[in-house]
């Protein structure tokens, strides 16, 4: 199987003026996260708008980010769904065309019970044979996947990862702990901090405006040196709090236009930033010197 590190980009998915994805800016963007240096790619996750997509549109983008990667760095496909069986069907379709893991949120509205948590993950690993990526993030799926019950599905077999996004870095630690490293932790929320406490990836939004910066920033820390990483990630954190919260979708699209890859506005009820927001955008851009300066024709 294989194994993941580092940072991953939780991807934006591209559309076009006519709100249709947009498949030659979807390749160009992979392409260019590569090139930068990014250690894996996450399409199809909330920042990816997944909810407000059709199944062909999902199909679409699981396939074109794929291929386009073509092996180049690891590639998990968000396959999440409130019905056990819906997860299993997409889970199964990333697997089949050729997806190195899928990340998964749990079911979101009808509060399951740790219980059925568990079959749930239970029924979705025994479906394929690629890994999982638990992602508890309580802010949007309305259930708390807490370090001990963490524990408990890191006895499934495929439930090798979790992505951690709270603002409680010292799950990372619990969650390493409780499961005898049975499930390795990615940062969701707190990157730099995620890595001290021994997170072995990041699955990151800021990923998106600074791929090279982000990846730098896994690689100072495995090399011991905290005092580069801490500056590094210091510097940044004006554009990792530009993309959190409320406005990360509509914030990540501004930021990626102002870089020169325009990706197109979100989809309603999502509304993109006002001219404050774009303007804010330009100025992170400038400060970082974040231009895209090279893509794969």
């Amino acid at each position: 199987m294989a194994d993941f590190r580092g940072t991953y980009t939780i991807m934006v998915t591209p559309f076009d003026a006519d709100g249709a994805v947009d498949v030659p800016t979807l390749e160009r963007y992979v392409d260019w996260q590569i090139e930068s240096g990014i250690h894996g790619l996450i399409p199809l996750g909330s920042t990816g708008e997944f909810m407000s997509m059709s199944d062909d549109e999902i199909e679409l983008v699981a396939k074109t980010v794929i291929d386009r990667a073509a092996g180049r760095v690891p590639v998990l496909i968000g396959t999440t769904a409130e019905d056990t069986r819906a997860a299993v069907r997409l889970s199964r379709r990333a697997e089949a065309q050729g997806a190195d893991g899928v990340m998964v949120l749990p079911p979101f509205y009808c509060t399951p019970t740790d219980d059925e948590l568990f079959l749930h993950y239970k029924t979705i690993s025994d479906a394929i044979g690629i890994p999982i990526m638990v992602y508890n993030n309580p802010a949007v799926a309305n259930v708390d996947l807490k370090p001990p019950l963490v524990a408990r599905l890191s006895q499934i077999d495929n439930c090798r990862y979790i992505k951690e996004s709270t603002l409680e870095v010292t799950r990372v630690r619990d969650i390493m702990r409780l499961s005898d490293g049975r499930m390795a932790v990615f940062g969701g929320i707190m990157g730099f901090e995620s890595y001290v406490e021994g997170a072995v990836g990041w699955a990151a939004v800021p990923s998106n405006g600074a791929p090279g910066e982000m990846a730098r920033l896994y690689d100072l820390v495995m090399a011991g040196q905290l005092a580069e990483a801490r500056e590094l990630a210091f510097k940044h954190f004006p554009m990792i709090d530009f993309v959190a919260g409320q406005s990360y979708v509509a914030g990540t699209k501004a930021l990626l236009a102002a870089m020169g890859l325009p990706v197109g506005a979100p989809r309603p009820p999502r509304l993109p930033l006002g001219a404050e927001g774009i303007a804010a955008a330009k100025r992170l851009v400038d400060e970082l010197g974040l231009k895209i300066r090279t893509t794969t024709a």
